[in-house]
């Protein structure tokens, strides 16, 4: 599994989201992902939305996934 792969998914099952996924040793990755649809849910929904765009490969393929999800606005309040 790569990061490129894992973003893609995120991207395509969230239409609209960016996503900046990293791992170098292909199981454990780290993802910022900044979505509207994250807008009034609360970190553990939105964990589950991305969650939901990887699938069976959460727990196989993906032995870790670390995640930052952030609103567009919120995203942009820290830059």
């Amino acid at each position: 599994m790569d990061a490129a792969r894992i973003q893609a998914l995120i991207e395509s099952g969230l239409p609209g989201a960016r996503a900046d996924v990293r791992g170098e040793d292909g199981v454990h990755f780290e993802a910022d992902v900044v979505a509207e649809q994250f807008a009034g849910k609360l970190p553990l929904a939105r964990h589950r939305l991305v969650y939901a765009t990887l699938g069976d490969l959460m727990g196989g393929a993906i032995h870790a996934l670390g995640l930052k999800t952030l609103t567009p606005e919120e995203a942009a309040a820290r830059r």
